[in-house]
């Protein structure tokens, strides 16, 4: 008997198979929210994204309606007939357009006299929030090469622009929204019309240093310049022909969005370690001059699916990685004569 006359009552706890049960039920919980948590993640990522694009895109509409001209491509010896990347000063059109994305102080740090290879208050380093998709993770990325870039450090960020539907060398010929040797105003645009002509997206970063996709102030392939590999019917490239038709010969052997296909890498100058390319989703291969040695590269996100996109007119839309690939060679030319719709 206890001392107030009752009988004690035993105590009873968990069993040690219960405590097992919530247990498991607490971790089943949990793995069923977590993919809802990543994926809220990941659309607030995405929004950033976009927003960060929609600056890119009305920094180069406000460049475009101050001198009348849209940015070049890239700055590079136009005495070469076709695009030749590592030619004259190498200033990528995100030097150019940073005045107009409010990264003017930025801008006046960069010495035009010179080469984007030696400049002496290394501008080039940055990463400017403005050029960074929190998705990707490029923060404290930094591109340095021994034979491209003469050791100098490139910050690397994730947007690019459409330089054309075939090759960045033929971007003279087959021309984007933005191109080197002819920069253009509205008017060349309209011919398929600004709201119909993809003009910048995205692009991903890796660790390595001696991988240059995403250094943005250099006119390269995945740094700050995208091409499709989709080759003309005619395959004409005198500075005479005009027009652009994809060719069917082309299909399968594009550069979509996300592409994975081992039929067409990324070619880009450097491609070190490329099992973890693989691995990352980021096939690429190291250009080297050849007959059949073009520079291309899609664009790239982590975003599921699909990159995000600016048109010309400056809204914000995407293209998903299942894009007709006779549409999205249509809406990089502004030459092919049709108004394709947006998928």
């Amino acid at each position: 008997m206890s001392p107030h006359g009752s009988q004690d009552r035993p105590r009873r706890g968990f069993t040690l198979v219960e405590l097992l049960v919530v247990i498991a039920i607490i971790g089943t919980l949990v793995s069923l929210l977590l993919p809802a948590v990543q994926a809220a993640r990941e659309a607030s990522r995405r929004i950033k994204c976009q927003n960060q694009l929609k600056q890119l895109a009305l920094g180069v509409e406000n460049y475009e309606s101050s001198l009348r001209t849209f940015p070049a491509s890239g700055i590079v010896d136009t005495s070469i007939a076709k695009y030749e990347s590592r030619s004259g000063k190498m200033f990528s059109w995100i030097v150019l357009t940073l005045p107009y994305i409010e990264q003017a102080s930025l801008h006046t740090q960069f010495d035009f006299n010179v080469s984007v290879l030696n400049q002496p208050n290394e501008p080039q380093q940055a990463q400017p929030a403005v050029l960074l998709c929190p998705s990707d993770s490029a923060k404290g990325r930094l591109y340095q090469d021994p034979t491209f870039t003469n050791n100098k450090i490139f910050g690397k960020g994730n947007y690019a622009a459409f330089v054309g539907p075939m090759h960045l060398e033929d971007q003279n010929r087959f021309r984007g929204v933005l191109t080197s040797h002819q920069p253009h105003a509205h008017k060349d645009v309209a011919t398929d019309g600004a709201s119909n002509s993809v003009m910048l997206s995205e692009v991903r970063t890796r660790q390595q240093a001696t991988d240059p996709r995403g250094a943005w102030a250099l006119p390269w392939s995945a740094t700050s310049q995208l091409a499709f590999d989709m080759h003309d019917t005619i395959n004409s490239f005198t500075t005479a022909a005009v027009g652009y038709t994809p060719s069917a010969s082309s299909l399968g052997l594009t550069q979509p969005p996300n592409n994975i296909r081992t039929a067409n890498l990324d070619m880009v100058y450097g491609c070190p370690d490329p099992v973890d390319a693989q691995l990352k989703r980021m096939p690429c291969s190291a250009y080297g001059p050849s007959p059949y040695n073009y520079l291309s590269s899609p664009p790239r996100s982590l975003h599921p699916g699909c990159v995000n996109v600016a048109y010309a007119d400056g809204h914000i839309s995407t293209l998903t990685d299942g894009i007709d690939e006779f549409v999205m060679a249509r809406l990089i030319s502004i030459e092919d004569g049709q108004q394709v719709t947006p998928p």
